[in-house]
Parts: structure tokens; sequence; C-alpha cells
């Protein structure tokens, strides 16, 4: 099978390459319709949630505070997920910064030579998440019109990516954390203008690369709903996973969610069970969707990191999520007013200006700066105080 793909393999992608064009020809002004909503979420929500932890994952990662915080986390992450503490922020960026910060974080601190190549491929699997701003605003308020539905799809989304770094402990199980590359290499940080200067740039290169994906697959999945291709995949997918109860509508969502998480999540508004809708959205938020990856593989390009683990441990946390969700809609009551304050809180959140949401989202960035900078001052302290009593 893999052989004769590969033998069709350029007859395939110009037959789709044609059909694209032809699509284009035949929806020109939706084409253009789609690319501006694509613009439009790009400005308003891509750019100001992810720029600033863009921003901060390097710098962390340029100026060595990674590896003084590994030193005071080498105990929680060596027994969890089997890899060294500098990797504790690549997994703390990425649960508070959303998709791609985390595999971003990972892959910059392997090519620092702050983790091996086993550590950052188990980092793969699990660090790279949505952040709590998404969950909360489009999928809580927006789709579910609940904070408190939001909440707990945060709280499954962060379980689940747990989960799974602790199943990944065992990729590889002979190459302990500390291992391979890590101990060859002495990490020389750079100048704090230096540094800052890289970041800035590397970050909004890393946001347009990001905005490029989306644009592509909003107006991909426009034209494969308006030329009746998303309805034809949907209607095969439906016979494929009959056995499971899969109806023509609820393949479409799913189908819609496997290519682009947003539009995933967005078409999971009205019809369907509670329980349903909470289920495929936590698989949506797990799986990522195609554009996320295409996203990570921009970054992965150069690295020599495999993609296997990643897309396994994606699937794994989709899954995980799924059946977690599913267990929690039937034993809470979801329709009672549960955790009132929290969810005025998140529902404050979601209804935020483009400026207020900028603001809040740099501001938690610098927050998670300035706790980075004083954990490494303390374990810079501890590490000369034992230095001067080794000397004395």
């Amino acid at each position: 099978m893999g052989r004769l793909l590969a033998k069709y393999r350029d007859w395939l992608l110009g037959a789709g390459l044609f059909c694209a064009a032809l699509a284009l020809m035949a929806y020109p002004q939706e084409s253009m319709e789609a690319a501006r909503d694509g613009l439009s979420l790009c400005a308003n929500v891509i750019v100001p949630s992810l720029f600033p932890f863009f921003a901060l994952a390097a710098l962390v990662v340029e100026l060595g505070l990674s590896r003084y915080l590994g030193k005071l986390l080498e105990g929680v992450m060596a027994p969890l997920f089997r890899v060294n503490g500098a990797c504790a922020s690549a997994l703390a960026l990425g649960f508070v910064g959303g998709y791609p910060v985390g595999a971003r974080t990972a892959i910059a601190l392997y090519e620092k030579g702050q983790c091996s190549k086993t550590e950052a491929e188990r980092l793969l699997a699990f660090c790279n998440n949505s952040g709590p701003a998404f969950i909360f605003g489009v999928v809580g308020a927006g789709v579910f019109a609940s904070g408190k539905i939001g909440l707990l799809l945060y709280l499954i989304h962060l379980l689940a990516s747990l989960c799974v770094g602790v199943l990944f402990r065992f990729y590889k199980p002979s190459q302990g954390p500390g291992r391979g590359r890590t101990a060859r290499v002495q990490f020389e940080a750079v100048s704090f203008p230096a540094a800052f200067a890289r970041s800035v740039t590397g970050s909004l290169t890393s946001c347009l690369n990001i905005c490029a994906f989306v644009l592509l697959f909003t107006v991909v999945l426009r034209l494969l709903a308006l030329s009746g291709a998303l309805d034809l995949l949907a209607g095969g997918l439906c016979a494929l996973l009959a056995p499971l109860g899969l109806t023509d509508v609820w393949a479409r969502k799913l189908l819609t969610g496997f290519l682009e998480i947003s539009s995933g999540v967005s078409s999971l508004t009205g019809e369907g069970t509670l329980s349903g809708r909470l289920s495929m959205a936590a698989f949506i938020l797990g799986w990522a969707g195609l554009s996320v990856h295409c996203q990570v593989l921009s970054f992965l390009e150069h690295s020599g990191l495999s993609m296997k683990t990643y897309f396994v441990g994606k699937l794994l946390h989709g899954g995980i999520s799924a059946v977690l969700a599913a267990g929690l809609a039937r034993c809470l009551p979801l329709e009672q007013p549960v955790s009132a304050y929290l969810a005025e809180q998140v529902d404050w959140f979601a209804e935020l200006e483009f400026s207020r949401a900028l603001f809040v989202s740099a501001g938690a960035a610098w927050g998670l700066w300035l706790i980075f900078v004083g954990l490494s001052v303390a374990a810079l302290k501890k590490s000369s105080r034992k230095m001067d009593q080794r000397r004395v």
C-alpha cells in the first residue's frame, strides 16, 4: 500500500492542486471572504494572544533561565515525565500560552542543548496545549454559553495532557533524563539586549507563520463546504464509524475539527446532547487539528526531531480528554450553578475587547517571566552558597 501511494503521489498531489485551482475559480468571492475572516481572526485573536508568550518563551531559553529553573524542578519532572527540570518551562508555557508555544519552547530547549533529543520528543507529545483564553472564552462562553463548562474543559485538558506525559515516560526507557546531548553541551547565555532582540524578531516571524496556516485552512474549509467535498468526506467517515453510532451531522463536525480547531468547536453550538457535544469538544481540543500540526511542523523542519511522538501524543490527548469529558458529564450536575465565582471570572474574561485582551495576555506572560526570574535567582543563590561551602 505504501509503495502504491509513493508511486502515484505526484499524480495525487497534481490532481489535488488542480481541484483547488478549479474551486478558487468557481468561488472567488467566497474565497476572499474566507481569507478576510482568517485575517480578522489573526489580528484579533492569534497575534495578541500568542506574541507575548512567544517572546517570553524565547527569553527564558535564550538567557538560560530554564536551566536554573530546572535545578529546582528536577525532582518533579524526572520521576513523572522522565525529562530534566529545564523542560518545566515548556510545560508551563504550553499550559498558559496555548498552541504552539509549548512545542516551540521544547524545540528551542533542544536546539540550545538544554535537553536531549529523546527528552524533546517526549515533551512534544504532551506540552503543546490549548491556552485558557481560548477554552474559557471561545469554547466555554461562546459555544456552551457557560464559564463553568469552560473551566471543566480546561481542567480535563490539563489532566489528559499530564496523563499523556506520564505514558510517554516509557518512550525509549533506556534513555533517562539528563543524559545524552544535555550532559555534553555547556550552555552559554547571551547578553540581554541580544536575547531581547532575537526574541522579539523571532516571535513575530513565528506569529506570521501561524497566521499563514490559519488563513490557508480557513479558505480550504470554506471551499470544501461550498464544493460539497466536506459532505462527501463526512458521509464516508460516517459509514466507516457507523458501529459507533456516528451520524452524518456529527461526522461533519468531527471532520471539521480534525482539520481546524476553531471551526470544529464552533460547529458544536446548538443541536446534540450536552454529553456528546462536551466529549467532541474535548477531543477536538486535545487533537488540536491539522492547522496546528502544520504550525508545529514548520518549527520542526530543521530540528531533526521526529513528529511520530507528537502525532501519537495528540491522538492520545484527544481520546483521553473525550473519555474524561463523557464520564464527568454523567457524574457532575452541569445544569446546576456550581463554582459561581469562577464562572463569573471566566465570563468576564470572555467579554474582553481587543486592547484589554492584549493587555491581559501580555500581563500574564510577563508575570510568568518574573516568576521564572525569581526562581532562577533563588537557584543561583543556592548554588553559590553550596560552592562557597565547598571552598571553605
